[in-house]
């Protein structure tokens, strides 16, 4: 080893979903949404003067952060915007995680925490999730750091009662809880409501999936003005212009269309369901999903090979060989001709099986 690389920071990086150039491929690996940004997103990317590029962007990001505040019924003071809430989750932990104590988060979750946390030397601990991938609420009524928790979970699907969820906030007064709410929008219950309440609480939600603009990187927190402002005391100590001037403007057009969000949060919501019917019948088990996805096992074929099997196909799942879930996929969920075209694979490659238990019948 050089002597130079005795002072690196090492880390152990988060692995991102394979983005295939494949024309001919179904892409259910990464969460994101089958349908397009609302019209008027695409209208006002055409009517940029791209000569405008030549200055900075407005580092305060008003426009966004207003379009959020006002979509929220919240005052600009309370919201911060980043690129995508991964950028806003590690600055989070950055800002907020300054303890000897260690910081709580699932066994189970978003594989990014445990990369923040040993990027920034936080200290950190996984309470297990129990048999059927829930939270257990006791294990965060315990003296710690910190505490995130992915609500609806990642990549379970699961989500927790609101009711637990506050009774975690509240019991923790001493510690800022961040909940990361990437896939609240197909169906699950927001944890916006209790920021007044609780000056302890960071909600952070994207436009990666409900509003469609994964490929902007738009991200936000909600709380009270004194988190928000440590955020921006962090951000503006790494780069006063975290976001472009095209997010800017798309995000802010985004929010302005709830009738299309709505819409289109449904269709997802639809087509989960039916896909969940579906792989019920082929033998599949999963927990019951609030996201735009399903996390989903066979009872008989290993996930590795259904995996393969897809990918030899051109459909493109995620499959995480970590313990506890190394039999389960992660299936996004796409428009209901890509969930059928999915469907119809898997009811011909299971039916090509020569399963053993039918021969013995035979």
């Amino acid at each position: 080893m050089n002597n130079w690389e005795k002072n690196v920071r090492k880390v152990v990086p988060y692995t991102p979903g394979e983005q295939p150039s494949d024309e001919k491929m179904i892409k259910l690996n990464t969460n994101e949404n089958p349908y397009p940004p609302a019209p008027g997103v695409q209208k006002v990317l055409q009517e940029m003067d791209g000569r405008d590029l030549r200055l900075y962007p407005d580092p305060s990001i008003h426009v966004l952060t207003k379009a959020i505040a006002d979509s929220y019924g919240l005052d600009t003071n309370q919201v911060f915007v980043g690129v995508g809430s991964d950028d806003v989750l590690a600055m989070s932990f950055l800002a907020f995680f300054n303890s000897d104590k260690p910081v709580l988060f699932p066994d189970i979750t978003y594989s990014f925490y445990d990369v923040w946390a040993d990027l920034f030397r936080i200290p950190y601990r996984c309470p297990e999730l129990d048999e059927e991938f829930c939270i257990c609420k006791e294990d965060y009524l315990v003296e710690n750091g910190g505490i995130v928790i992915a609500n609806p979970n990642a990549p379970t699907g699961v989500e927790m009662e609101l009711s637990d969820l506050e009774e975690i906030i509240s019991a923790n007064p001493s510690s800022v809880v961040i909940v990361d709410e990437a896939y609240v929008d197909f169906g699950a219950r927001s944890a916006l409501g209790l920021i007044e309440k609780y000056d302890n609480l960071l909600v952070v939600q994207t436009f990666s999936k409900s509003r469609s603009l994964a490929g902007m990187r738009i991200g936000f927190a909600c709380g009270n003005p004194t988190l928000i402002r440590y955020l921006l005391d962090v951000k503006y100590s790494i780069n006063s212009y975290t976001m472009n001037s095209a997010a800017i403007a798309a995000g802010a057009e985004a929010m302005k269309d709830w009738d299309y969000f709505r819409e289109h949060c449904e269709k997802i919501v639809v087509t989960r369901e039916w896909t969940k019917e579906k792989l019920g019948e082929l033998g599949f088990s999963f927990p019951d999903s609030s996201t735009n996805f399903i996390f989903a096992k066979h009872e008989r074929v290993p996930a590795a090979e259904l995996f393969a099997a897809l990918r030899d196909a051109h459909i493109y799942v995620r499959h995480f060989d970590r313990p506890r879930i190394s039999e389960y996929l992660r299936i996004t969920i796409g428009t209901r001709e890509q969930m059928e075209t999915f469907i119809a694979f898997l009811e011909k490659y299971l039916s090509s099986k020569d399963h053993p238990e039918k021969s013995m019948e035979a």
